[in-house]
């Protein structure tokens, strides 16, 4: 029996299916990662001078931090922190440290996004349809835009 089947995959009906958004959070993605690296190399260069009593260099590239999700107005874009070691600190008062200016430590979302909280409100929408109005702006999975943290947001 040859029988001709079709498959149609089926999508939620909140879903959007958007190639250029994909598209546009995978080149953000890129810049992102390229810009932190370059921050990170800029920060190792200026402290090069530092040097161990055998010679090698004090501060060195640890790797990177684990992956997280930043919400953005595209969307949540996945990034990982560089970590850099302070091989020659001899307790925390002497030890040099590396913090991104690009992605903050704790950050979870874009200062911009922070700042369209607050102007929704603003303009009448009330604390419970936030999680509605902006899953079309950061996608279905804002985990961090719950409405505790809207009405904090709101507050300041």
């Amino acid at each position: 029996m040859n029988e001709t089947i079709n498959i149609v995959s089926l999508r939620q009906p909140d879903e959007i299916d958007d190639p250029l958004t994909d598209v546009l959070r995978s080149g953000a993605r890129k810049l992102l990662a390229q810009a932190i690296e370059i921050e990170a190399e800029t920060f190792l260069a200026e402290m090069r001078d530092l040097k161990l009593a055998d010679g090698r260099h004090r501060i060195v590239r640890h790797g990177h931090g684990p992956e997280r999700s930043i919400q953005t107005g595209i969307g949540p874009v996945p990034v990982s922190r560089v970590k850099i070691r302070d091989r020659g600190a001899n307790g925390k008062v002497d030890r040099v440290r590396f913090a991104s200016s690009i992605r903050p430590k704790w950050a979870r979302r874009t200062r911009s996004l922070d700042a369209l909280l607050p102007v929704l409100y603003l303009r009448g929408v009330s604390t419970g349809d936030f999680q509605e109005a902006l899953s079309a702006l950061v996608g279905k999975d804002a985990p961090n835009l719950s409405p505790s943290v809207i009405t904090r947001l709101t507050a300041e």
